[in-house]
């Protein structure tokens, strides 16, 4: 393996450590269980940028503002104010030798000059068969021939002003003869005879032309077409009397020969590249005036940003990260942007790459299991974060089963912990950390981990309704049910969970389902569907402890008919009321606890609400939304305290 080195070009520290897409993953299921897409919520996350990288809306106005400083740079009529000025030179040192002279071809001479048309293109072009009494006006004269080739050249190959300043004869024939060579590759490859060995002897012929070294004719090819395009753009931005001077201009200084040849090579690049712009105006609003290759310099790289802003949006179907030309960021915003254009796009493919953004059946983009367990466990982490700041004290889930049997496994020690330390694994932990001199310290110890006696089957009862999202519950309902589900798997794996969502009709969900499920648009508060559902799932565990949790805002305005469909009403029918609360007696003969987390104080749900209680004998709860997970999560936990003591 080789390595290569160089010079930092700025960006992001290359030693720094890699991004943690985890961290991506988060913030992606914030926004999904929020009721984004998961599609939305990537571009949403690209958009605005995380771990210190700048996202697309930042690139994007950093094209903007750049393409507002390039619009005040100057006016695009440099060329034609220049000519002007080099013409009035002329004449003023012309008028000046031929004052002092009495004889009548002098007096004739001022006539002649006296009787230049106003229109400066005219006027040098009748200047022509002029014979000059003045040398240092006849130099003058012949700079303004000598700046419109070379402008005219820059227009259309980058740098050719500055390379053909003082050119002579010859410097002339060799650019002809780059044209003639550079026309008749350009026709050989609409015949399709182009081969990449033509291309490498044209530029071992004329590679002083093109400093960019393009490595193949379509390279070549792309930047010739956009300047030239730029260049039309130029002409039709100026006025019809400015566009008609220039163009009489560059007729004049340019021979036949010459003039064919660029008029050649427009029309193939137009022909190889139909897609660019090639016309419209453009508005600059500098002081200071342009000449023909730097003004269209600045109308070039205008265009540049205004296609990179409109990859940089994403707006548009079929939208990818890899449309972004990375050439152009770094041309136009440099290296640093290019560094965060890349990470963006390494946080897209490796949320694939690691498994935590996969494809349905129909191609559209949802989480994946893997990214569902970690969005459950930050959920998680979340809600014991709250149960900690608010000193409600601590929670079970490190207490795994100390009252059971040993399960093989072990884990670090942690203050407060009761279970028997696993002497062998403490020691090998102190072995390991230094094989010369035993001594043990905290973080060497462990702990052993046993199993319960008694497993628990919970049954978790969401509300799917619509009046969930209207009140902004609907993110929140769904972090606590990803938070319960990540506490009862991973902490407690002989517990046996299931999740029921209910709106007009009860379904049994997955956790990735639950992710990415849109508040159901449906008229209904089928409770009464959500118990038989939950009565189904406890009957399969007969000897676990039974518990019900029901999460909703509404009272029960939905129920099941005898023909199994759902029957709606509001206010609720008396029907649906006994209904509901006959599944409530058998979910209480079963004896399960119904507790219920209300998230709406309407009088009407309040007294259901406290109705089922008297019936059930469980608790009511009205937390604020915040606060949902840690009370779900705490009132699991105090069950299960509750029965290993009763065990």
């Amino acid at each position: 393996m080789t390595a290569r080195y160089g010079a930092w070009a700025g960006g992001r520290d290359p030693l720094e450590p890699p991004f943690d897409v985890a961290e991506a993953v988060d913030e992606i299921g914030e926004r999904v269980m929020a009721g984004d897409s998961v599609r939305q919520a990537l571009r949403d996350l690209l958009r605005r940028g995380t771990d210190g990288l700048r996202g697309l809306d930042n690139l994007r106005r950093q094209a903007a503002s750049r393409q507002r400083e390039l619009r005040k740079q100057g006016r695009l009529d440099g060329t034609l104010q220049e000519v002007r000025e080099l013409l009035d030179k002329a004449l003023e040192l012309e008028r000046s030798a031929l004052f002092p002279d009495p004889s009548d071809s002098a007096r004739m001479a001022e006539m002649e000059l006296d009787a230049l048309p106003t229109d400066t293109a005219r006027a040098v072009q009748e200047l022509k068969p002029y014979q000059w009494r003045s040398a240092e006006a006849r130099e003058a004269y012949e700079q303004i021939d000598d700046l419109l080739r070379r402008e005219v050249l820059d227009s259309q190959f980058q740098g050719m002003k500055d390379a053909l300043q003082s050119a002579g004869p010859e410097d002339m024939q060799a650019v002809k003869d780059m044209l003639a060579d550079l026309n008749q590759m350009l026709e050989a490859d609409a015949r399709g005879e182009h081969t990449q060995e033509r291309f490498d002897e044209f530029m071992a012929q004329h590679g002083q032309f093109f400093p960019s070294n393009p490595a193949d004719l379509e390279e070549l090819v792309d930047e010739l077409a956009r300047r030239s395009a730029a260049a039309q753009r130029l002409m039709d931005s100026l006025t019809p009397q400015q566009r008609q001077e220039l163009s009489e201009l560059m007729d004049g200084a340019m021979d036949l020969d010459m003039q064919s040849q660029l008029a050649q090579l427009g029309d193939s690049l137009r022909t190889a590249r139909p897609d660019l712009q090639w016309g419209g105006r453009e508005r600059m609003s500098g002081e200071q005036g342009m000449g023909l290759g730097d003004a269209t310099t600045a109308l070039q790289e205008l265009a540049d940003l205004d296609d990179l802003e409109g990859a940089l949006s994403q707006d548009y179907p079929g939208a990818s990260l890899d449309d972004i030309d990375e050439a152009a960021v770094q041309r136009a915003l440099g290296r640093g942007a290019l560094d965060d254009l890349r990470a963006l796009q390494r946080i897209e493919r490796e949320l694939k790459e690691q498994g935590y953004l996969t494809h349905d059946a129909q191609g559209r983009l949802e989480l994946s299991p893997r990214a569902v367990r970690r969005l459950g466990a930050t959920a998680l982490r979340k809600v014991f974060a709250q149960v900690s700041s608010r000193s409600r004290g601590s929670h079970d889930v490190r207490d795994a089963g100390a009252a059971g049997d040993i399960t093989g496994a072990s884990r670090q020690w942690q203050f407060g912990d009761e279970q028997p330390l696993d002497v062998i694994r403490t020691v090998r932990n102190a072995v390991l950390r230094d094989p010369h001199r035993l001594k043990l310290q905290v973080d060497d110890f462990e702990v052993v981990e046993t199993e319960r006696r008694t497993t628990a089957a919970v049954a978790l009862l969401v509300d799917l309704s619509f009046s969930m999202e209207l009140r902004g519950t609907w993110g929140v309902a769904k972090q606590t049910t990803l938070a319960l589900h990540s506490l009862v798997t991973t902490q407690f794996p002989q517990d046996a969970i299931e999740v029921i969502g209910f709106s007009d009709y009860a379904q049994v969900l997955r956790p990735e389902e639950l992710t990415g499920l849109d508040p159901q648009r449906v008229q209904g508060t089928n409770l009464q569907h959500a118990l038989m559902l939950a009565g189904r799932f406890l009957g399969k565990h007969p000897g676990a402890e039974p518990v019900v949790l029901v999460v909703t805002d509404g009272e029960p305005t939905a129920h099941l008919t005898r023909d199994g469909y759902a029957d709606f009403c509001w206010p609720p029918l008396q029907e649906t009321l006994e209904l509901t609360m006959a599944e409530v007696e058998r979910i209480t003969r079963r004896g399960a606890t119904i507790n219920v987390f209300m998230l709406d104080d309407e009088p009407r749900l309040v007294s259901f609400v406290e109705h089922l209680a008297q019936r059930n004998g469980g608790r009511v709860f009205s937390p604020d939304p915040a606060r949902l997970g840690e009370f779900v999560v705490s009132d699991y936990l105090q069950a299960r305290r509750g029965r290993r003591r009763a065990g």
